[in-house]
């Protein structure tokens, strides 16, 4: 589903030029549950950004589902993104104005869904978190583990290939970021492809390989357990 070769991603100010991505050389198969690891600034939220096509990349190849997007223009990408990928924020990254039926709903606005189809998807995604007495209430309204659910349930509202989980049990108490994570395990069981940054060990190892990066560069991968 996802190779990159070669992936380099530099920022430059008038001052300071900073490597944020050297050369990076990832495999991710469809199915797959993969953890990245790493101390802070190492690469890890870069190079989910520039998988997710929310940024590009300076150089290397970006090989998505076989086609080369890292070159594509911005439209392009957002078309495969939003048909293709989900993703879930530590910040939660919720529209305080909307209600939670309003946000899970979104981004089925921006595929064009019709009415029905988003009545019946979203209500049946509320059920299966068991948020759906929440569904008119607001997302300060929510507590964080609620907040968290409701951010899985508009990830995966479009039934995306991927989900790209940034940091998705950081705000999180542990019995939450427990919930969080047995919630993505399912959906990766029901045959969504996963790819998690966390810097929490016990997170990581629901994956089933573990990307470790350190200065920019992939540096070791482990396998937890074998995929199937």
């Amino acid at each position: 589903m996802i190779k990159t070769v070669g992936l380099t991603k530099i920022y430059r100010t008038d001052e300071v030029e900073t490597t944020a991505l050297s050369g990076v050389n990832v495999d991710i198969k469809e199915g797959e549950f993969v953890s990245v690891m790493g101390p802070s600034g190492c690469g890890k939220s870069t190079l989910l950004n520039v998988l997710g096509m929310i940024d590009s990349p300076d150089g290397g190849d970006y090989f998505f589902n076989g086609e080369e997007v890292g070159r594509l223009p911005e439209r392009k990408r957002a078309d495969i993104r939003k048909r293709n990928l989900g993703f879930v924020f530590q910040s939660f990254n919720l529209i305080d104005e909307l209600t939670v039926y309003e946000n899970v709903a979104l981004p089925m606005f921006y595929t064009g869904a019709p009415a029905a189809e988003r009545k019946q998807r979203v209500e049946e995604l509320l059920e299966g978190m068991h948020i759906m007495h929440r569904r008119n209430h607001y997302p300060q309204q929510l507590s964080g583990g609620q907040q968290q659910r409701v951010a899985v349930a508009r990830a995966i509202v479009n039934r995306p290939k991927l989900i790209l989980a940034d940091e998705p049990t950081g705000n999180l108490d542990s019995s939450n970021g427990d919930e969080v994570m047995k919630i993505l395990a399912e959906l990766n069981a029901q045959g969504t492809t996963i790819l998690m940054v966390t810097h929490s060990q016990y997170c990581a190892e629901f994956g089933n390989r573990i990307i470790r990066m350190l200065d920019g560069q992939v540096v070791t991968e482990n396998v937890v357990k074998q995929y199937l």
